[in-house]
């Protein structure tokens, strides 16, 4: 395509501020190009609107299977297995009772929950950065794919206890404004002073188009899967109800903005 525009490689990367370095990378396929790059790259040498669809579809699959692969060796098992399921998934319930969930949270945030738990679950230090960078690659990916649905119920106290100083916070819970205003991300939360409705942990609730659902359920040294059906469904029917209690989008929205002057 870039031959066909008639461009250099160094012409392309002096047309959009890139290094020269970059196009080849991405050309000979040295690195995964971001979708603003390949966004970039097709407007530059003016591609049709039916191949430039196809294109981002290419992206968007090829970064759904196997983008863990360069940081599973820092990662549990289980959680790979998480990140995998995931990139096939169709729908995702979260339900969070004591943190701001791993999808939403700030690289500051990300750190400061991770090393909160480092001695006790006995990360090796140098796991600890690339952890942060497979949380947040996780986010870029499922956050712009608009085929995967998340609604996410979050209690309120993840918003009032502490990781990091003020400013942590204040950044995280205005990401959280951010995110729940993404067409794919419903996010409710459940008030402090309003009825809790189900005692339990934290869960992920994944559906399929083809396969059966699952439950994703972490544990502080491990994780376990739920697959049998009767249990899946409990699950289920413990979210309906948190989210039944929880305030609506809106509500929601409007407390987080409120919570963001408590760190002021």
């Amino acid at each position: 395509m870039r031959e066909r525009a008639d461009l250099t490689g160094d012409e392309v990367a002096d047309r959009l501020k890139w290094s020269a370095s970059k196009v080849s990378r991405i050309e000979t396929a040295k690195t995964n190009p971001r979708r603003s790059d390949v966004e970039a790259l097709v407007d530059l040498y003016g591609v049709g609107e039916d191949k430039r669809r196809e294109l981002l579809d290419l992206h968007r699959d090829a970064m759904r299977k196997g983008w863990w692969e360069e940081y599973k060796d820092a990662l549990p098992e289980q959680y790979t297995t998480l990140l995998g399921l995931e990139a096939e998934a169709s729908f995702e319930r979260n339900w969070e009772p004591q943190i701001v969930p791993g999808l939403f949270q700030t690289e500051e945030y990300a750190e400061e929950v991770i090393r909160a738990t480092q001695m006790i679950t006995r990360i090796p230090p140098g796991d600890v950065r690339t952890r942060i960078e497979a949380r947040l690659a996780r986010q870029r990916l499922l956050l712009q794919d608009r085929s995967l649905t998340i609604w996410v119920v979050m209690d309120e106290s993840a918003m009032l206890r502490r990781f990091g100083g003020a400013t942590v916070m204040r950044k995280q819970i205005e990401r959280l404004v951010e995110v729940s205003r993404l067409p794919n991300v419903r996010l409710q939360v459940l008030p402090q002073e309003g009825f809790h409705p189900v005692n339990t942990g934290s869960f992920i609730h994944l559906q399929f188009p083809e396969f059966h659902e699952v439950v994703y359920l972490e544990l502080l040294h491990s994780a376990r899967w739920v697959e049998e059906p009767h249990e899946v469904y409990g699950y289920q029917l413990a979210f309906e109800q948190l989210q039944a209690q929880a305030l609506g989008p809106e509500a929601s929205r409007e407390l987080m903005e409120k919570t963001i002057d408590h760190w002021k």
